[in-house]
């Protein structure tokens, strides 16, 4: 399993969200879409940042791996991202969630061969995954 977060401090020398904070996003983009490169060459099992799919580069790139789309309804992922790093949602989550999905679903929906329901206890999710991957998988 690979993180492209981690991928992207590895290169930048810094955390993600720091040089996305520093340098801005479309260095972050640019760093990130290389290391999305490396981590799919590996053949492993990667987790993407929520923003990878803004970039037409990393959407061809998606488009053609047995990408799955996690989600969850915009009230749990700002559950789930409170105590992070997030410099694009800013002081207000509800309000910055609504708008990044309204940009990006369209994105999602067109790389991704199915959209995984990620509310729910850890244990559900890994099940639906599981079930989504056997359908899909090549």
């Amino acid at each position: 399993m690979i993180d492209l977060d981690d991928l992207v401090a590895r290169d930048a020398g810094v955390e993600a969200a720091a040089f996305l904070r520093s340098a801005g996003e479309g260095a972050f983009r640019r760093v990130e879409a290389a290391a999305l490169v490396e981590a799919l060459a590996a053949d492993a099992v990667v987790a993407t940042g929520g923003g990878v799919v803004v970039t037409e580069d990393a959407r061809a790139l998606l488009g053609d791996e047995c990408t799955l789309w996690l989600d969850a309804d915009d009230a749990t992922l700002c559950e789930r991202v409170a105590h992070g790093d997030r410099p694009l949602l800013g002081e207000d989550c509800a309000s910055s969630m609504a708008r990044l999905r309204l940009e990006r679903e369209p994105l999602y929906r067109s790389v991704a061969r199915v959209r995984v329901d990620a509310s729910g206890p850890v244990e559900e999710v890994v099940d639906r995954l599981v079930d989504a991957w056997e359908r899909v998988a090549p």
